[in-house]
């Protein structure tokens, strides 16, 4: 079957595949002034739902950071309580010693466990303050996620309304597009292809026009106006490399 399709290909003239690949950009120009309409849209989109995700990266970040923060001061709260717990049996050892050398022992365990007291203090006030500022970073950045979710919602809005006005005409012109493209050699396509993905206006077929080329406008010699007329082969710019047909297929592509 493939095979059949090729000898089918290669059989078409090349008048008909000029005629296939200049009515195949006409097509596509359609299909890219539908994008044009859309605009920066999509991008902007997706640039939000970017921004959107990073910021709840960041608030699911803060908020663990201030859950760890949490761990850290009631593991500190223990830790004092476990020391009082510790004075209180050293104190109550002292009232028993039988010389000064154990009753100077007890006291450096106390003084040691109330170094210990202190440092957890310090460490669940220095704590409690970068909660505090986590907390603030933790609104700032979920106002700012309400914000930008509320400006991807609008956006999306916009370009449903707009997808929605142009989305049959672009379906039945990608099917037209489709069409065409069997009707033309892989090789042929490829080339076409590129030259429109290389091509500011993404015009890869363009017709003559005052003796010029209608894509980059420098003269085109005589003699190859004359073999572009000919229609007998594929004939591209020789200044940006697109393919051009002369007017008369451009008219009667119109018809």
């Amino acid at each position: 079957m493939a095979k059949t399709k090729k000898v089918e290909i290669e059989d078409i003239s090349v008048e008909q595949k000029l005629k296939a690949l200049h009515n195949l950009q006409q097509i596509d120009t359609q299909i890219d002034k539908i994008k044009i309409v859309r605009g920066e849209l999509p991008l902007e989109v997706e640039d939000l739902e970017d921004e959107i995700a990073g910021l709840q990266t960041r608030i699911d970040n803060f908020k663990q950071d201030a859950e760890n923060l949490k761990a850290t001061i009631s593991e500190k709260e223990d830790k004092i309580k476990g020391c009082q717990t510790m004075i209180k049996k050293y104190e109550e050892q002292q009232m028993n010693v039988r010389n000064n050398r154990e009753y100077d022992s007890l006291t450096k365990e106390i003084e040691f466990q109330k170094l210990e007291i202190q440092l957890a203090e310090k460490m669940i006030k220095e704590s409690k303050f970068k909660i505090d500022n986590l907390d603030t970073d933790i609104s700032d950045a979920s106002e700012r996620f309400s914000e930008r979710n509320e400006d991807l919602n609008a956006k999306k809005a916009e370009l449903n309304d707009i997808v929605k006005e142009t989305e049959k005409e672009e379906k039945d012109l990608i099917n037209k597009s489709k069409k065409n493209e069997k009707l033309i050699e892989e090789r042929l396509l490829t080339a076409y292809k590129r030259i429109r993905e290389n091509a500011r206006n993404g015009l890869a077929v363009v017709q003559i026009e005052r003796d010029s080329c209608g894509g980059c406008f420098n003269k085109i010699p005589p003699q190859h106006q004359l073999d572009i007329k000919m229609r007998k082969k594929i004939i591209v710019c020789e200044y940006c490399g697109r393919i051009l047909v002369d007017n008369e297929i451009s008219e009667s592509e119109k018809k």
